[in-house]
């Protein structure tokens, strides 16, 4: 690996290195492709969760940059050997962590081809292909999800392609504060409120902090398990009827399709009828489920998005385009520029100034912006909507398939409906028998606990810090194995194991041998958790 030596080329200038050298970059670029080859055809040897510890590649690479060129073939081989195993290998048919990042060869070859190109498309004029493409495709996908024409640009809405939702939230909170700003002054900033649920993203909180919201004026209204921990209209609209008749000024609502959490849906329909009634902006964040849309049978979970002013997901999740890859969609894209745009002289040009082309500088936070829309016109044409259906439809088809291992299987337990592909379910606390020496079962109190036929009991909270403890346990212990990887979520005090189906690479036997390590240390775990439990 390289280290600091002697500089013998700084003054010898004889050498002469091109950086964008044709041939080398033939020769470089295919051994790349053969290692990302390699990669994808052996990953499933590596342990899904990286098992390094915090600092292991500062002990591992030298203290500062090499004087002098290093060869391609070093590099990978210190790359396979220092990077990847710090690597937690998101595209692992293991992988059922947090949500999918999946992956595609036409995701990955536009990437290159926005990558290889390098523009900085901020304007029209400064690549008229980014910006025409990108509107295209815009509208593609919108029509794909039948989205209201009020939201494509042939209805005078339009389409932007973002980085991440948090911008997207961002952007579009922005307009709706300039717009009511501009109506009751500037000054009244610190009268604006901002509603979501407590199962929201936090990047509307975020976003409200950056947009300056005052703290004291972000409401993450409470869900409850009579309504799957969706967002209830009717106690969004008592929230914000006290926050009227306090003096406050109800700004801007952000229903989900698919929270993080657990996948809840809030009803749109409703939440707009109620943000129409006090002149909210309707924010729809379908960052992991609306990809799911484009399939007749889960339309139905947009419904009243005609009645929405904008409308996000992320292609980067479930449909198959490389990270980053935000769609938002707006009906009023004046007032994105409204809020966001600059021009400075620099920047000036005839097409601009005649008013028929779209300047995405204007669109969202920063000026530069790369050339997203190619990995995302691959991935539609590569596919086509008929396989990119199916793609989603399978990965449903699994969840469902480990939804039914987990059903027959009485020590667990399905904490929230499944709506897409990812399951939440629980390991159930042990029931502990006391039996006294002469085999008798003991009853009244054994220890500080009470017995009832020889079983110990546990109150309510008890047996909810119990649980909480032993499926924090649990998974820690399954994901330490490295042979699947799954994330945890907190939902009405029940901690809980997600584990969402997603990756491009799985199958269902991926499924059936995640099934075969939770069985394994099910079995290890509660017999261990229940010894404790007696002598705690």
């Amino acid at each position: 690996m390289g280290s600091l030596h002697a500089d013998v080329l700084e003054n010898n200038t004889a050498f002469g290195m091109n950086p964008l050298d044709p041939e080398e970059f033939r020769k470089q670029g295919h051994m790349i492709i053969d290692f990302l080859a390699d990669y994808y055809r052996d990953i499933e040897k590596y342990p899904v969760r990286s098992q390094v510890e915090p600092g292991y590649l500062r002990k591992r690479l030298p203290e500062s940059a090499p004087y002098n060129p290093e060869p391609i073939e070093t590099i990978l081989q210190d790359v396979q050997n220092e990077i990847v195993p710090g690597i937690t290998h998101w595209q692992s048919p293991n992988y059922f962590a947090y949500f999918p990042s999946s992956g595609s060869i036409a995701g990955f070859l536009g990437e290159m081809l926005s990558t290889g190109f390098n523009v900085v498309g901020f304007n029209w004029m400064s690549s008229p292909a980014a910006t025409e493409l990108e509107s295209i495709v815009m509208d593609w996908l919108g029509k794909m999800l039948k989205l209201p024409k009020p939201f494509l640009f042939s209805g005078n809405g339009g389409g932007v392609l973002q980085g991440t939702t948090c911008e997207a939230i961002l952007c579009t909170l922005t307009a709706a504060r300039d717009r009511m700003l501009n109506r009751i002054g500037r000054e009244n900033i610190g009268k604006l409120v901002v509603y979501g649920s407590d199962q929201t993203h936090c990047a509307l909180q975020k976003a409200a902090q950056i947009a300056g919201i005052f703290p004291k004026n972000f409401r993450a209204v409470q869900t409850f398990k009579a309504h799957a921990f969706g967002l209830s209209a009717d106690t969004l609209k008592k929230v914000v009827l006290a926050d009227v008749e306090a003096g406050l000024i109800p700004l801007f609502v952000c229903p989900t399709v698919g929270t993080t959490s657990s996948t809840a849906v809030d009803p749109i329909g409703p939440i707009c009828e109620v943000a129409k009634e006090f002149g909210m902006w309707v924010h729809v964040d379908a960052a992991y489920a609306g990809s799911a849309c484009i399939c007749p049978e889960f339309r139905h979970f947009i419904d009243g998005v005609e009645n929405a002013d904008s409308f996000s997901l992320n292609a980067h999740k479930w449909f198959f385009t490389t990270l980053d890859c935000c769609c938002l969609w707006v009906k009023d894209p004046s007032a994105l520029v409204k809020a966001l745009s600059t021009n400075p002289e620099y920047l000036k040009n005839k097409a601009t100034e005649s008013k028929q082309v779209v300047d995405y500088k204007d669109w969202q936070i920063a000026l530069s912006r790369r050339f997203r829309s190619m990995k995302l016109w691959m991935v539609l044409r590569s596919y086509g909507v008929t396989n990119l259906r199916n793609f989603l439809r399978s990965h449903v088809k699994m969840a469902k398939h480990f939804e039914g291992h987990i059903a027959m299987d009485k020590r667990f337990e399905i904490v929230t409906p499944r709506t897409f592909a990812m399951v939440c379910f629980r390991l159930l606390p042990p029931t502990v028998t006391v039996v006294r020496e002469n085999g008798v079962h003991e009853n009244g109190v054994h220890g500080d606990k009470k017995c009832e036929n020889g079983v110990l009991v546990r109150d309510e909270n008890e047996e909810l810090v119990v649980s909480n403890k032993l499926n924090q346990i649990y998974m820690e212990s399954v994901n330490a194995t490295g042979r699947i990887y799954m994330t945890h979520a907190v939902v009405g005090g029940v901690y809980m194991i997600r584990f969402a189906v997603g990756s491009t690479l799985t199958e269902e036997r991926h499924i059936d041998g995640a099934w075969k390590v939770l069985q394994e240390h099910a079995d290890m775990i509660l017999g261990k958790f229940q010894q404790a439990d007696i002598s705690s």
